[in-house]
């Protein structure tokens, strides 16, 4: 256990932060800001998805753990970890005494206005004020946030995600949707084609976006490119499982084994089947000249 009165107390972010999109780190910018009171500001992860307990549901997530993590620390936060299964059948009263103040002395916690907590979710935000302001725990509440009339929430993004909304997707996230996983050997038609392709397997429980085009930046080795990503099963050449490809403008060398990073910034097109190699090459060409143009206006905006 951590609670101990001579140790630092903790402020905790609450909820479940699958995304950590804008309203996520509305709450977990809250816990931040009691560090001037000299608590550690803290945000209390799930080893599992709620949902998957309760209902055995696997919602696929939205950022891989490697970069969560990575964010977290920039935020300046902790993670603390906890199983849901361990929690999910305490009421509220028993998950404060419990947990927060028993196992992770808690001096102040954060939370959404639709935090729900306790057996069944009896528990809300105002639950959570009252129980908390009893044993002496400051508790802050964060508004809706909205963006463009909406609330942005995990299920929106995900929507906009699998809908080919990217631009959506990643203004509610505050920042550009992606992932890494390694290069493997592909069959290199697009090396016949003139547009060698590097292949990825997107990573197990990633949310799969909208089978399509799309306009990319790229990352390996330090370095940064801008690419053509198509997502889908290729059924020009009769594909079956789902992959990534991305061919990489201005580069040419050897990246198999190698962990890139993909970012999609654009959806560009719906992916298709081609009657040939030549009308699909001459569909590439057009695809890299609207990434091209794509970037160059956002270029020009900054």
């Amino acid at each position: 256990m951590i609670n101990n009165s001579s140790e630092k107390k903790y402020a905790v972010a609450l909820g479940y932060f699958d995304g950590l999109h804008l309203a996520h780190r509305a709450v977990i910018n809250e816990a931040v800001k009691y560090e001037n009171k000299g608590y550690i500001p803290a945000v209390m992860l799930f080893s599992e998805h709620p949902r998957k307990v309760i209902s055995g549901d696997d919602v696929p997530f939205l950022l891989q753990k490697e970069k969560r993590d990575e964010l977290l620390s920039l935020m300046g936060v902790k993670p603390l970890f906890v199983s849901f299964s361990e929690i999910k059948d305490m009421s509220p009263e028993e998950f404060i005494e419990k947990i927060l103040i028993n196992k992770f002395n808690v001096g102040a916690v954060t939370c959404g206005y639709n935090y729900r907590f306790g057996k069944n979710g009896v528990g809300d935000s105002e639950k959570l004020l009252e129980i908390c302001k009893q044993h002496n725990i400051e508790a802050v509440v964060c508004t809706e946030i909205t963006l463009d009339g909406e609330n942005v929430s995990s299920t929106k993004i995900r929507n906009a995600v699998t809908g080919g909304e990217i631009e959506k997707a990643n203004k509610m996230l505050g920042f550009t949707f992606g992932f890494s996983s390694r290069i493997f050997t592909g069959d290199k038609r697009g090396r016949l084609l003139g547009t060698p392709t590097i292949n990825q397997f997107l990573p197990e429980g990633l949310i799969v976006p909208r089978f399509g085009v799309y306009a990319s930046r790229v990352y390996f080795d330090g370095n940064e490119y801008i690419g053509v990503t198509n997502i889908g099963s290729r059924p020009t050449f009769d594909g079956e499982s789902v992959r990534s490809e991305t061919y990489i403008i201005g580069f040419n060398g050897d990246l198999y084994g190698k962990t890139v990073e993909i970012k999609l910034h654009k959806f560009i097109r719906e992916e298709k089947k081609f009657p040939d190699g030549d009308t699909l090459k001459a569909q590439i060409s057009r695809d890299i000249k609207v990434t091209e143009e794509h970037f160059t206006s956002q270029n020009k905006k900054i």
